[in-house]
């Protein structure tokens, strides 16, 4: 494994080939953004000159770079990282709720975390949310709904989460100018 400022790159050699996988810089929630396939320093001629098999891809070890990528230092100090801001946003929201309800500067945040909590790839973000907030994950949802049809929270089609609006990115800057 290499690892820079830019993010992690994880090389496996299946024959002839050398397969890099790499990762940005920050919380590890999937697979790779890139992968090289490139021949072997060391590799015979005949086993690169007819190209990459679908063999060489299969016996690619996906799961076991990603463990790999996970358990890197830089990797687990930013997800440390990312999951205390991410828990203090929550807690956060949890008491504009019991200080003002269902406002608009709760959903704006509530909007916020929720989106950054998926965004990390949090297996179970509402659960997360209803913890912090100290509600059940039903009201959680109900005000996820709403905060979706008075526009704090967008939908992205095919993914988990959504996409804070500029609505509700005003709000929270509201909120943080007020605090600054």
């Amino acid at each position: 494994m290499r690892e820079d400022e830019s993010g992690f790159e994880i090389t496996q050699q299946q024959g002839g080939w050398v397969i890099r996988m790499w990762w940005p810089e920050g919380p590890i929630t999937g697979g790779p953004q890139r992968v090289t396939v490139e021949p072997a320093e060391d590799a015979e001629p005949r086993d690169v000159v007819r190209g990459i098999s679908t063999t060489v891809l299969r016996r690619l070890d996906l799961a076991a770079a990603v463990n790999l990528a996970k358990a890197a230092p830089r990797a687990q100090e930013t997800l440390e990282g990312v999951t205390r801001e991410l828990d203090a946003s929550g807690e956060a929201a949890g008491r504009l709720l019991s200080a003002e309800g269902v406002s608009e500067r709760y959903l704006a945040l509530l909007a916020a975390t929720y989106a950054a909590m998926a965004e990390t790839g949090a297996p179970a973000p509402v659960p997360w949310l209803a913890r912090l907030i100290e509600r059940r994950p039903e009201t959680i949802k109900d005000h996820l709904k709403k905060a979706r049809r008075e526009g704090y929270l967008g939908t992205v089609a095919g993914k988990a989460g959504g996409e804070v609006t500029d609505k509700a990115r005003a709000i929270l800057q509201s909120i943080a100018n007020a605090q600054g």
